[in-house]
């Protein structure tokens, strides 16, 4: 796939944030609030909890704007880039200006793209919407993974394991969004065969109150039977080992079993489809690149 250019505001913000927070105060403008619009395509899906926007308004009446936000530059005003919950909580607050950083681009679709970016490094989004807001750069901008993982200052794996939580079933996504299980149940889950077994395990996960790592032993012991007890193991593994499986299993999101005997071994990954198998091999492809370049 093709990489984008990116726009001067997106190199802009690929630096890492430390970076912007130690540029020179003249980077920062004091701007009305009321001159603000919000902007229709930002990625947070969910609204905004009225709780938090409360807290976050006494806060701010209390110590001010801390993290500035971000806008772009129109004809009556300014839109906003990223930052909805602390322009929303000034307002409730009585603030009449906040600090923004202004950044100007050049058309609408450098907007949506530069507001998913910023919007990801910045911002507190739900697993799956930081999942959709990759997608939309993917899909729409045709950035690829690793731009993508440029862009937003995390590793490329992290990517691909978040855009694969958008293959879960529609009620499993839900309870993502809601805060019911967590990226790591999602990955866990995403293990299994069948939408039918892991409709299995997510429930069994939500009844049971299950962690990530109760989760991958499932998916690891029992995988076509999430619903039934974890049978005691005939295979002798070694706590160790076990951890070193728990790790690969979070890392490549399938099933992963390691057979080590004496100071040698195997590793046995499982893949369901030719899909899969090429998910799982540029995973293991974009690892072996970023040893390559650490060296």
């Amino acid at each position: 796939m093709a990489t984008k250019r990116l726009g001067k505001g997106l190199e802009a913000l690929i630096r890492p944030f430390e970076e912007m927070q130690t540029e020179k105060p003249s980077g920062i403008t004091e701007i009305l609030i009321s001159k603000i619009k919000a902007n229709p395509n930002q990625p947070r899906k969910d609204g905004l909890d009225k709780g938090s926007l409360a807290e976050l308004a006494a806060s701010i009446k209390e110590k001010g704007i801390i993290t500035p936000i971000t806008v772009h530059e129109i004809d009556d005003g300014y839109m906003l880039v990223a930052g909805e919950r602390r322009w929303r909580a000034s307002k409730i607050a009585g603030l009449k200006k906040i600090p923004a950083y202004i950044f100007n681009v050049t058309d609408d679709a450098e907007l949506m793209e530069l507001s998913l970016i910023e919007n990801i490094q910045r911002e507190n989004l739900n697993a799956i919407e930081e999942a959709e807001a990759y997608a939309v750069l993917q899909d729409e901008f045709k950035l690829n993974q690793s731009a993508i993982a440029k862009a937003v200052g995390k590793k490329r794996v992290t990517i691909s394991n978040s855009l694969r939580l958008l293959n879960l079933p529609a009620e499993i996504k839900s309870s993502l969004r809601k805060g019911e299980i967590s990226a790591g149940h999602g990955r866990a889950v995403l293990a299994m065969k069948t939408p039918a077994t892991q409709a299995k395990l997510w429930r069994r996960i939500l009844e049971g109150k299950l962690s990530v790592r109760a989760a991958e032993d499932i998916v690891k012991g029992k995988t076509a039977s999430p619903s039934k007890p974890i049978k005691k193991r005939i295979r002798k593994t070694s706590a160790a080992v076990r951890t070193l499986e728990n790790e690969l299993i979070g890392l490549l999101g399938t099933k992963v079993r390691i057979h080590h005997k004496g100071s040698a071994g195997t590793i046995e990954i499982e893949y369901f489809s030719e899909e899969d198998l090429e998910r799982v091999l540029d995973l293991l492809r974009s690892i072996n690149l970023e040893y390559s370049t650490e060296r």
